[in-house]
């Protein structure tokens, strides 16, 4: 059992976590990092658009660029934004904690200016960031996948021309009529792999993964792409929702929720590194002056928050195959729209734009079943 004492505590060493944490110390405050397993070394795919990505990352994070990726609802269409894919390798490396004092520890208890471990130690802090990230829960909505790896030269014939499939909802992945619908997500991880993965974008429940393994063996089949059973294999599976309220310490004398236990992470998209890391910034200047980043958020972040859980929830109630005729409208949105929505956690006004320009292009279908959420939808909270 120990004391210690920082100017800042952070909960959580994830990409998240450890961005803050990095930006705290090169910013010349004390900082300690709590974390179970805090050298376990990072082995998921993170992806972005490349113009959330802050300065202060190195170019060396970055393993691969898709400068116009493409969707196929109805038919194909480009997007004219950079996608990337971040080398986790080298952005946990970026992501240095050389100048952070680390406790390998569960945090059971953690409060404002406070975390207790689970073996008694305690730590006091100026600030308290919790960036443990969302529960595991089936009561949650979750997004789930299932991919592997593929030689550049078997799977190039897969994206067709395109830099690469942000989403392809086709149904040639043996899904019947009326199952919750899936679609491949398809990008280059360097120069001489590829990934490619069926989605289930959101669910409560989410489709089980030996359902998207069997979805994306009958699409590529389909696409004269035999899997091998030797190919890397990604799973994923992770909450797009933080975790209950009652589950944390909220309000005043709570800690700072960061990364996707916070509003960056968008739940209906389940995107939350590049926002975290953009994001970390504004956190040690909040701390270097002294101010708490207060529970009552500003305005703006709260709608736009609000704005994305009505999001997650339409989603959730959409019949199968409306999904696809949703993304047909969203991506025919201006890129600057679909920008506010996806990627803009600030703006309220580029968010709600986006939506209500959306709203007559649905079809009528989509629009009742729009308009039945929103009736259910609680008036605050």
């Amino acid at each position: 059992m120990n004391d210690f004492s920082a100017d800042v505590a952070v909960v959580g060493l994830g990409p998240a976590g450890r961005s803050v944490a990095h930006r705290c110390a090169e910013a010349g405050l004390d900082v300690i990092a709590v974390d179970p397993h805090p050298s376990r070394t990072w082995t998921p795919t993170y992806s972005a658009w490349a113009d959330e990505l802050p300065s202060w990352l190195p170019e060396t994070a970055v393993a691969s660029t898709a400068r116009k990726p493409a969707v196929w609802t109805d038919h194909q269409r480009i997007i004219d934004r950079t996608y990337c894919v971040l080398d986790t390798p080298a952005l946990q490396a970026a992501l240095s904690v050389d100048r952070v004092r680390v406790l390998a520890a569960t945090a059971v208890d953690v409060t404002g200016s406070r975390v207790t471990t689970a073996d008694g130690s305690i730590v006091d802090a100026r600030h308290v960031v919790d960036a443990r990230g969302t529960l595991d829960s089936r009561d949650l909505a979750q997004q789930t996948a299932y991919g592997i790896v593929v030689e550049r030269d078997r799977a190039e014939p897969i994206l067709e021309g395109a830099d690469a499939w942000f989403m392809d909802w086709r149904t040639d992945n043996g899904a019947r009529h009326g199952e919750a619908p899936s679609f491949l997500y398809a990008v280059a991880l360097d120069d001489d792999r590829i990934l490619l993965e069926e989605t289930c974008l959101v669910g409560r429940p989410p489709l089980e993964l030996a359902v998207l393994r069997s979805r994306l063996h009958h699409r590529l089949t389909h696409r004269n792409l035999e899997p091998t059973g030797k190919e890397d294999v990604e799973r994923v599976r992770f909450s797009v929702e933080p975790p209950p309220r009652s589950q944390q310490h909220t309000g005043r004398g709570g800690p700072v929720l960061f990364g996707s236990r916070s509003n960056l992470m968008h739940p209906a998209t389940g995107y939350s590194v590049a926002a975290s890391l953009a994001s970390a910034d504004h956190v040690v200047e909040r701390f270097r002056g002294g101010g708490r980043l207060r529970a009552n958020r500003p305005v703006h972040v709260w709608t736009v928050q609000k704005l994305r859980n009505l999001g997650l929830r339409t989603a959730l109630a959409l019949e199968p195959e409306m999904v696809p005729q949703f993304f047909t409208s969203f991506f025919s949105l201006p890129v600057e729209l679909q920008r506010s929505y996806l990627s803009g956690h600030d703006d309220a006004f580029g968010t709600m734009t986006a939506m209500l320009k959306m709203f007559p292009t649905l079809p009528a279908s989509a629009r009742l079943a729009i308009a039945r959420t929103i009736a259910r939808s609680p008036g605050r909270g």
